[in-house]
């Protein structure tokens, strides 16, 4: 341990994936194993958690038994006793049995993939687990001692076979609960002042733009959406594989202030919730919906365990009735503390998530409004008119919590509007759709605004309740936005399977948001101020995240954002079918380090475009397995090499420039005239490293490494990770993998900390720049290349997002084309371009043109 290292710390790291690493290696050793079908070693697996080997060893086991040898178990501490390494919690490990005559099968995987496996014992069938200590035995037979006893010896049956069942006293609490009361002279705006700015209710922007959404090239709808971006999808859609368009959909629903009021109401509620995110993705069927179950209560305190046992059995009834079921779940029922000399206790709560196949992922609406001047907005009340303002995000705003609760009050009326609006949705008859949830009706539709940049005119009626039921009441139900042409179409369909409509209001290009209330005006506002105010809170989170100054630039920008101005300078095509006939293919070699993430889809870029991609592992390269000599291309793929401990790519280059063998044959490649490489990310940073990119031409000394005028890329200006879906320009170079694609702007995913272009030599650079060796820029919404954030993520000088070697064989770019060379893999596109969703986008060319290179 490191002097002054935190304890705590250590031990956090220890249980909680300190190491991503270790387990994305062992999820690649796993998935090896899955893919060889009928010869995967495998015969049982099971992931270690609480009770570390003492649990996952006993239960994996069971109820034949075996004798395990504790001394197999691989450690860093030799130091540890049996008690610390058999109970220790770490969760960077799993527990296999696999045949005998398979051990050395799976050790060669693991070898591959640098992860390290022990044997630990056999199953013998007494049906008992012993434990061992291999030292001890050995030290005592060197002695003359009798062997020591097993540090365990328990029958298996008697410690996992069938428990007493238990019992649990609970008692009912019924809450004092009041109406809600709110000043008379309250205006719409103040009311939307409070609650637009609540962390439920605004924007996610703080939390979407710091993860990679578009890692594994199969994510097909994510967190954003629209043209500028926001962060308001209701449903996530990932692809089951980049040739193909099934998929699959997921979505979550909690409601945990309704818990305070109605545990049952919240139940169905959050329940509701889930399916109505789901809804806007065409799935196969809602009895096909599976559902986990996250349970939260401080179920040992006074009233909460018989809290969480109604909203079970609300749970239960309502679900029965969609003929849905829960298949997994888990349960955190210690949601209380000590504090201050008092119980602090969390609402009771239940968080649902749904998943479900869908036969076409392209088959999905987003929340964005896009019928600028043709869009009707109509409203399903799943509530039918109930306007119940309990628990909702204006009463927490106002520091009440009221006494009416919204519910689920009619589950076969909620089942057949899902089941129209999925038909719907089938029919290509939905533009835009987003549920009803925090914040209410208004809140809903103005996200919809928000997220198409436009403006929208309500029209709204009273019916009997007052402007605050009827814009913050959290009921269920949905709005979709439909074109004019198609609102009778629409709302014949919905009265025949007995669905109310509303026709609310229309979309409008006009940037301001009007309302009638039964005729009188309410609202007349700019659309970009209330983003703004939707907008504060997550940027005041992001100061403490970012630097200030990118967190500024961003929120100033957003003010004057349009869609972003993409053309393209030809016309994306599948590739030529002789190419992909070919029995003979040329070869590209994917090449991955530990901590790399992006072969799979670097992979399938290739193979659309006809190439053979072999996938090789730097320790392929080192043990000699294979060589680079049969390859006519190299994708250095992107991730974090040596999780990036030295920074991005220095590990993996010292292995490279430190093994003179090793480094001869990537010499030897790279000088061969009919070879070209390629490099994203991870991999671009390792070809500037390496002196590939902008190459020993520019003046560099290629090959050795450790150059001080070589470029290479640095710590983003805004001090994190970032992953956008951003604006890039293609220019004039030598690059074979740009040919035909100069003069076009268009989006593409970007997902790094550090690529950020340094230049420590200023003659370099103008080299660079004199000899078109930056093919690709980021640009603004004009398509004007840009040093400004965040269209440009990570502050390079000119907008450099990419370089390439002066005969245009080796090019090398930090943003991501391989995780969009299918449509359905943009987040947004402009209406105008002529491309087809299902087919491919315009960065497959990019993979085409080295294909055609080869030829």
């Amino acid at each position: 341990m490191v002097s002054g290292q935190n304890d705590a710390d250590l031990d956090f790291n220890a249980v909680q994936r300190g190491d991503a690493e270790m387990a994305q290696k062992l999820y690649r050793v796993v998935r090896a194993c899955v893919e060889m079908g009928k010869d995967n070693p495998i015969i049982s697996i099971h992931d270690q958690g609480a009770g570390g080997n003492c649990n996952v060893v006993k239960e994996i086991i069971y109820p034949k038994g075996a004798e395990i040898d504790i001394r197999a178990v691989v450690v860093g501490d030799h130091t540890m006793s049996v008690l610390e390494i058999w109970g220790a919690e770490y969760q960077e490990q799993d527990a296999i049995l696999v045949n005998p005559e398979n051990r050395h099968l799976l050790q060669t995987i693991c070898q591959r993939e640098r992860l390290s496996m022990a044997i630990i014992g056999t199953i013998d069938g007494k049906g008992r687990v012993v434990l061992v200590d291999s030292l001890a035995v050995e030290e005592c037979r060197s002695r003359g001692l009798p062997p020591p006893l097993p540090a365990v010896d328990l029958e298996l049956k008697t410690i996992l076979g069938d428990m007493p069942q238990k019992s649990f006293e609970c008692n009912r609490v019924v809450q004092p609960l009041e109406p809600l009361d709110i000043a008379p002279g309250t205006t719409l705006m103040d009311a939307l002042k409070r609650v637009l700015r609540l962390p439920s209710i605004c924007s996610k922007r703080f939390l979407t733009t710091k993860v990679d959404r578009c890692v594994t090239g199969l994510v097909a709808q994510q967190q954003t959406v629209g043209p500028l971006q926001i962060p308001l999808s209701d449903v996530a859609v990932i692809a089951q594989t980049h040739n193909d368009l099934t998929g699959g959909a997921c979505a979550i629903g909690e409601q945990p202030i309704k818990g305070l009021l109605d545990p049952k109401a919240m139940a169905r509620l959050s329940f509701g919730e889930a399916l109505t995110n789901l809804i806007w993705a065409k799935v196969t069927s809602l009895s096909d919906v599976k559902a986990s179950g996250n349970w939260m209560y401080a179920a040992k305190l006074h009233g909460e365990g018989a809290a969480m046992y109604d909203a079970a059995e609300a749970l239960e009834e309502a679900m029965i009735k969609l003929g849905i079921a829960i298949d997994g779940g888990k349960d955190s029922l210690s949601m209380a503390a000590h504090a201050f000399g008092e119980i602090v206790k969390a609402p009771g709560n239940l968080a649902i998530s749904v998943y479900v196949s869908c036969p076409d992922i392209t088959l999905t609406v987003t929340p964005d409004l896009k019928l600028q001047d043709d869009g009707v907005l109509l409203h399903i009340d799943f509530a039918r008119g109930k306007r119940r303002l309990g628990g909702s995000a204006l009463a927490q705003a106002f520091g009440q919590l009221g006494d009416e609760c919204p519910d689920l009050d009619d589950v076969p009326y909620f089942k057949s509007a899902f089941e129209a609006v999925q038909d719907l949705l089938a029919d290509g008859l939905i533009s835009a759709g987003h549920d009803i949830s925090d914040g209410g009706l208004i809140v809903c539709i103005l996200e919809m605004a928000f997220a198409g940049n436009c403006g929208v005119s309500l029209d709204l009626a009273s019916q009997g309740k007052t402007l605050l039921h009827v814009l913050f009441a959290e009921e269920l139900g949905v709005v979709l936005e439909v074109s004019n042409k198609n609102l009778h179409t629409v709302r014949g369909k919905l009265h025949d399977v007995g669905i109310s409509t509303d026709v609310i209001g229309k979309v409008t290009n006009s940037p301001t948001i009007e309302l009638l209330f039964d005729g009188a005006a309410q609202l007349k506002e700019e659309t970009s101020y209330l983003r703004d105010m939707w907008e504060d809170t997550s940027f005041h989170l992001e100061l403490h995240q970012r630097l200030a100054s990118c967190v500024e630039l961003e929120k100033k920008g957003l003010k004057s954002r349009h869609a972003p101005s993409w053309g393209l300078s030809f016309t994306p095509a599948f590739t030529d079918k002789k190419w992909l006939a070919m029995a003979s293919k040329p070869k590209v070699a994917v090449i991955r380090e530990e901590g790399s993430n992006g072969d799979r889809e670097m992979s399938a870029a290739f193979h659309a475009a006809g190439f053979e991609p072999w996938d090789i592992t730097m320790s392929d390269l080192l043990q000699g397995s294979i060589s680079l000599h049969e390859f006519r291309g190299i994708a250095f793929v992107g991730g974090f090499s040596n999780a990036d401990v030295l920074d991005s790519a220095k590990g993996w280059s010292a292995s490279i420039l430190f093994n003179q063998p090793l480094l001869a044959q990537f010499r030897e490649f790279y000088n061969r005239p009919d070879t070209f490489s390629f490099g994203v990310c991870n991999g671009c940073q390792l070809m500037a490293l390496l002196g590939w990119v902008p190459g020993a031409e520019v003046g560099g000394t290629h090959g050795v490494g450790g150059d001080p005028s070589q470029p290479r890329f640095v710590h983003n200006e805004s001090g994190r990770f970032e992953c956008r879906f951003t604006s890039v320009t293609i220019g004039d170079s030598p690059a074979i993998m740009f040919k035909g694609m100069e003069g076009s702007t268009l989006g593409v995913w970007a997902a790094h900390g550090e690529g950020r272009a340094y230049f420590p030599d200023d003659g370099v650079l103008d080299y660079v720049l004199e000899s078109n060796l930056a093919p690709l820029r980021y640009c603004d919404d004009d398509g004007k290349t840009t040093e400004v954030y965040p269209f440009n993520p990570n502050g390079s000088p000119m907008g450099i997002a990419a370089l390439c070697s002066p005969d245009g064989r080796h090019l090398a770019m930090m943003t991501h084309p391989e995780r969009c060379f299918l449509m359905w893999q943009f987040p947004w596109y402009p209406t105008q371009w002529d491309v087809d969703k299902k087919g491919p986008s315009p960065w497959l060319r990019l993979f085409q043109n080295a294909r055609e290179w080869c030829s």
